[in-house]
């Protein structure tokens, strides 16, 4: 756990498209390996071994100097889900709903920030960088800021003198104030509205505060979680924060896709945990990684299609670092339809995020009891 004088913080990182796991935390000497991948299979000589069995795609040399070699990373194999049908929508529906069987309409982390605000008291509890609203905190009633440029976050910043501005703000305001209509999509409305100008100008406050000798790249990854430590840094008492990175999706070109959306993620993720740790802001924050489903085990000539079992990956100095679950089987008898079987319900990794980490129920916020781990 966290330092008891703060409260603990969690920082996801969705890695849309479906990431290959078999290309990131590689088999390296398993013969089937190159077998099923002539085209596409890492060289046996870059890989960073981590023992006999399993090494890093040399592209994630940062992370492993500076998390796995440490003991701040943990690797949970094999994450996944029963039955799917290999869809980006659906897949991600199910992450980010905690919800296989049927149609949810609830986020399983707008149900956590809930719990841990449940009068909405503060608009900050929850901030997205990224466009739009991600389904998994999405939840009637539980403010969240989506933002794409912290710098410029706000309402009518463009409009000039602060006179008008002020004007313009006051119509808004009425606009979407309680007396706005009566229903749900009004009351929603009205709501998201009040919250927005309650957050908009507080947040844009927060790189006012900030100052740091890290120099994050010009990447959108590295810029999203160099704002993700302007908020937490700012004490605004944000608890969830979230973003987007990809696409994963390598059907064609995987090598050449892979290679830096990996390269950079690696160098946005260590500057970003140098950044709290300057600041002595890095012991309450723990890092989830996860991505929708794998990859195909065998390539299909310069890429890879929909899989199953995947990975995530847990990150953050209140980590116990190693391997978690069981790596998924490649020998042709144990795949399931040419995929690596998942065997781990990805609701025991949010379980053992909220419930060992975060200190929430986790039950109310997936549905359920499920299998924890002891990465917390």
């Amino acid at each position: 756990m966290a330092d008891s004088t703060k409260d603990p913080v969690l920082v996801v990182v969705q890695l849309s498209g479906g990431n290959d796991y078999l290309n990131t935390i590689i088999p390296y000497n398993d013969g089937l390996y190159q077998d099923y991948r002539p085209n596409i299979g890492i060289p046996q000589d870059t890989v960073l071994p981590i023992d006999d069995t399993l090494g890093f795609n040399p592209n994630l040399a940062p992370l492993k100097e500076k998390f796995w070699d440490t003991g701040k990373m943990a690797l949970i194999h094999g994450v996944g889900f029963a039955n799917c049908n290999r869809s980006h929508f659906r897949s991600m529906d199910i992450w980010h709903t905690a919800e296989p069987d049927k149609m949810g309409t609830e986020g399983w982390l707008g149900r956590a920030i809930r719990e841990i605000d449940p009068k909405g008291e503060n608009v900050l509890t929850a901030v997205n960088f990224g466009p739009g609203l991600p389904r998994a905190m999405a939840l009637p009633g539980v403010p969240v800021a989506s933002v794409m440029e912290l710098e410029r976050y706000g309402v009518l910043t463009g409009i000039t003198p602060e006179q008008e501005r002020d004007q313009a703000l006051e119509v808004f305001a009425r606009m979407y104030g309680p007396t706005v209509g009566t229903g749900y999509v009004m009351d929603y409305l009205s709501q998201t509205g009040s919250d927005i100008l309650k957050g908009a100008d507080v947040l844009k406050t927060a790189p006012e505060k900030y100052s740091s000798t890290v120099e994050y790249a010009n990447t959108p990854i590295a810029q999203s979680l160099k704002g993700v430590a302007q908020v937490h840094l700012a004490g605004l008492g944000t608890r969830v924060l979230y973003t987007e990175y990809g696409n994963f999706d390598t059907h064609a070109n995987e090598l050449a896709t892979h290679e830096p959306l990996w390269q950079n993620l690696s160098a946005a993720l260590v500057d970003f945990y140098d950044d709290l740790k300057e600041h002595n802001a890095s012991d309450n924050v723990v890092m989830l990684l996860f991505t929708e489903f794998g990859r195909r085990v065998r390539d299909n000539g310069t890429g890879t299609d929909h899989g199953t079992g995947g990975g995530a990956f847990v990150i953050g100095d209140p980590v116990k670092g190693g391997f978690y679950s069981e790596y998924p089987s490649i020998r042709e008898e144990k795949l399931l339809d040419g995929d690596m079987r998942f065997n781990y319900d990805f609701r025991g990794l949010y379980s053992t995020v909220l419930e060992r980490w975060m200190g929430l129920d986790a039950k109310t916020c997936v549905g359920g009891t499920f299998e924890q781990l002891d990465f917390l």
